[in-house]
């Protein structure tokens, strides 16, 4: 009867959520549109920085859509975003690296406590569980922690970046006990790498082995930089 099909059709659209990108109706998180956007900035194998002493895997370009989806989850408060941009990341690392090294534990790099505090969450630890989810990896949110509140990065210069994250990190409580064979780091945006530098130097000079770093999106301008 129609007036079943109309209830179903209401109760279809209440089911709908709002795309965080451009506001569109969609029952995924992100709209179809928004989708195609960012995999039309999804990064090639020949893009990618594998190689010491710090090896970098990012699933995208930052710019575009892309830019603006990690905008809207760690200003906006769309965390829902972290759960697409965690599993796109996953099923890159599957394809591309997965078989390099097994006994991995994932470190998200963290936020100073006062920043997370403000914020409500560290957007690299929600990226950091769909990506262990789709990918089966151990997570350890707490391995590392920003003992030292820093600067903005935006803005600054490589030399500057440097400087601000010197002595930034220490090593967390969970890695003080026992320290895992290998780390992989995890956070949303490379671009300079000055952040991945001094997180991966903490955990080292604890002896602690860091197998490489996996990104969200790389400022293109950093692969040059390294090529």
């Amino acid at each position: 009867m129609r007036w079943v099909r109309n209830l179903f059709g209401l109760a279809e659209l209440c089911l709908e959520s709002v795309c965080p990108l451009c506001q569109r109706s969609t029952a995924r998180v992100l709209c179809c549109d928004c989708q195609q956007r960012l995999y039309c900035l999804r990064l090639a194998g020949s893009e990618q920085g594998w190689q010491p002493p710090l090896p970098v895997l990012a699933w995208g370009a930052y710019g575009g859509a892309l830019k603006r989806a990690i905008a809207a989850l760690k200003y906006e408060q769309q965390t829902r975003l972290a759960q697409p941009l965690g599993h796109e990341l996953a099923q890159l690392w599957l394809n591309f690296a997965a078989s390099k090294k097994k006994s991995l534990m994932v470190v998200p790099i963290p936020l100073h406590a006062a920043k997370q505090q403000q914020r409500g969450f560290n957007q690299a630890e929600l990226i950091a569980k769909a990506f262990c989810q789709h990918t089966g990896l151990p997570l350890q949110s707490h391995g590392l922690i920003r003992s030292r509140s820093t600067e903005a990065q935006f803005g600054l210069s490589a030399t500057a970046r440097e400087h601000n994250l010197a002595g930034a990190f220490e090593l967390g409580e969970p890695f003080k006990t026992k320290s895992p064979q290998a780390v992989l780091l995890l956070d949303d945006i490379y671009t300079t790498g000055a952040t991945a530098r001094a997180a991966a130097y903490t955990l080292r000079r604890h002896q602690i082995s860091v197998y490489g770093i996996v990104v969200v999106a790389r400022a293109l301008s950093s692969v040059r930089t390294e090529a």
